[in-house]
């Protein structure tokens, strides 16, 4: 397993289920993790487990995706940049919001605004805010969560596939705007049927034994955000 020994990351959503795992591990792996989430008690549950673990004092952010304007990115940006002494090697966009699969006729524009303002605006955000810090790490790594339905569309996924084509979009044009800095890769990654609370809500009827579970896929998230994928930018990777 690759270490993250000296790298400083970001990880959205941390305060459960995906988020938190990948956190955990990247803690376990040597990194500081900066955990970004909005709900206070989950995030600090979170923060004690890696401390009480042994790992690296994390540091823990309450902040809301759904309202943040380029102002309060912009004011995170420069509180990570103080905390962290200017060092941050990467951002694992996690966060996510998943409202119910129905038919178009039942879906409503504030469900279409909510999963682009938290599936794709939040992580465009975050990334442009972050980015003056990420073009001064040796070695940087940003990874934008994805799901199938964001290349394959299918009834009833409406505006959550949708959200997540545009994000896909976004982690390509990241991809293509950083080419000409080598330090910096930005890549996709989609996780598949994990045992995920998301996965759960979207396939009540599925069993257990027919997800993955976190572990299958952590140590790619490791090594995407390693030094071992230096070189490798703009993929859409399935797990």
């Amino acid at each position: 397993m690759p270490t993250l020994h000296n790298k400083t990351i970001i990880v959205t959503g941390a305060s459960q289920g995906l988020g938190e795992q990948v956190a955990k591990a990247y803690a376990a792996a040597r990194a500081t993790v900066i955990l970004i989430a909005r709900h206070q008690k989950r995030l600090e549950k979170v923060y004690d487990a890696i401390v009480e673990a042994g790992h690296a004092e994390p540091f823990a952010i309450c902040f809301d995706l759904l309202t943040a304007e380029d102002k309060e990115f912009d004011q995170l940006a420069a509180t990570v940049a103080e905390a962290t002494q200017g060092r941050l090697d990467g951002i694992v966009h996690c966060a996510c919001y998943f409202n119910a699969l129905s038919p178009l006729d039942f879906q409503t524009v504030p469900d279409w605004v909510k999963q682009f303002r938290i599936n794709t605006i939040a992580p465009m955000g975050l990334t442009r805010a972050f980015s003056p810090l990420l073009k001064e790490s040796p070695d940087a790594s940003v990874l934008f969560v994805s799901e199938s339905h964001g290349e394959n569309p299918q009834a009833y996924w409406g505006g959550f596939g949708a959200s997540k084509a545009a994000l896909n979009y976004l982690g390509k044009v990241v991809a293509d705007e950083w080419e000409r800095f080598p330090n910096l890769r930005a890549n996709i990654l989609v996780p598949g049927a994990i045992n995920s609370p998301q996965r759960i809500k979207s396939h009540p009827g599925e069993s257990e034994s027919e997800r993955k579970t976190y572990q299958d896929v952590l140590p790619s998230f490791i090594w995407w955000v390693s030094g071992e994928s230096k070189g490798r930018t703009g993929e859409i990777v399935y797990l």
